[in-house]
């Protein structure tokens, strides 16, 4: 017994001593475990790769670099034809003896806004609203240069105009195309000129998409919370990349209690816009003739529950619809080779027919399948089509 304890503490004392030695040797020669296991043939053959975390930018001045130098600074000018008048508090009197009370007077008013060059032959891009009725449009280049512009032609259905300047070494910018539409949650930048202190930066993410603030018109647009002000209007929104995704228009501003909530058109729409307005100088665009709206899901409708398509509210008369047969509560579900989704899914449809060239149209009637040919015209203007609706 006592030869086996004597033999248990020999054993550990060595055991011990044996642990002392390989710490020092660790502590002094850390590789040592290692290039033993290697040695003996232990030693894993691979090591498992380490995946890291995807990680957002640390700054977005790249993607700055390669956009700012496309967006120019816009100064419509315009001259103004008044007349004083003598005021008066009472309203009354204002109507009564509102007479003019000087010589008629003229004044240069001046609109801000920005652009976005578009091509290096010239071809700007902006808003509609800002160069609306000028009579003289300065661009300020992100060189420096002060350039004189021309307004090639613009399009009231998505506020866009696009401008001609004659200058060399224009910087364009990257338009994205089709496939790389932006999605809810991406990081946007917006480029401009707000309230004329020179270009200026703001960062927010896609807030939505397909936004309709008019139900009855053609906008579709991208909603982002990036700072855009009063001068941010015909600049542009790019993504991470500093590709341009759309040019910003408008906003909800802090008037009506809003914060964060800035609209700008898809590039999409605006590169077709330019194409046709470079080509013919104006936008053609496809009309059938017929106001509709969103099908209403009743028990005794006759439609699935999860039925889509629009439905007949009103037929032009005269117009293409009715020429072709389509009548007021008729439920049209098929456009040509395409579905139809919804309202705002029809009238990008609608507006991208070719006026004089048939398209079949089919839906139901009384819970009964029609199918009719619609010869398209071209879309009437805003006015016009308003005094449409509007005629009883």
């Amino acid at each position: 017994m006592k030869h086996a304890a004597r033999t248990l503490a020999f054993v550990a004392r060595f055991v011990v001593l044996g642990l002392a030695v390989a710490f020092v040797v660790g502590l002094l020669w850390p590789r040592a475990g290692t290039l033993l296991r290697q040695r003996l043939g232990t030693a894993p053959t691979a090591t498992a790769p380490v995946v890291e975390a995807a990680q957002a930018p640390v700054s977005y001045a790249d993607a700055v670099a390669k956009a700012a130098p496309s967006v120019v600074n816009i100064y419509a000018n315009k001259l103004v034809t008044e007349q004083p008048r003598e005021l008066y508090s009472d309203p009354v009197l204002q109507r009564i003896f509102a007479v003019p009370t000087g010589p008629v007077r003229t004044r240069r008013q001046q609109n801000l806004g920005s652009g976005v060059i578009v091509s290096d032959d010239g071809y700007v891009l902006t808003n509609n609203h800002v160069i609306a009725s000028a009579d003289d449009i300065q661009l300020l280049l992100y060189d420096g240069r002060v350039a004189k512009a021309r307004v090639v032609g613009s399009d009231d259905e998505t506020d866009l105009a696009v401008l001609k300047v004659d200058a060399g070494n224009l910087p364009a910018i990257h338009m994205t195309d089709a496939g790389s539409r932006p999605r809810v949650g991406d990081v946007v930048l917006a480029i401009g000129n707000p309230f004329g202190i020179g270009q200026t930066v703001t960062m927010g993410i896609v807030s939505a998409i397909g936004r309709q603030l008019n139900l009855s018109s053609l906008e579709n647009f991208i909603q982002t919370d990036a700072a855009i002000n009063f001068g941010n209007s015909g600049g542009a929104l790019v993504n991470a990349h500093g590709e341009l995704v759309g040019i910003n228009t408008s906003l909800i501003g802090q008037a009506v209690g809003a914060e964060g909530i800035g609209f700008a058109i898809p590039v999409q729409s605006a590169r077709d816009v330019l194409e046709q307005i470079i080509r013919t100088g104006h936008v053609v665009r496809g009309w059938i003739g017929a106001d509709y709206g969103a099908v209403p899901v009743s028990a005794d409708s006759g439609l699935p529950s999860a039925a889509r398509g629009v439905v007949v509210n009103d037929v032009s008369p005269g117009g293409p619809a009715a020429i072709a047969g389509i009548q007021q509560r008729d439920v049209l579900l098929r456009i040509g080779k395409e579905d139809i989704l919804d309202p705002s899914d029809l009238r990008r449809h609608e507006a991208s027919l070719k006026p004089g060239v048939p398209v079949e149209v089919s839906g139901l009637r009384y819970g009964a399948p029609f199918s009719v040919s619609v010869t398209p015209v071209q879309r009437p203007s805003n006015a016009t089509l308003q005094a449409l609706r509007t005629t009883p």
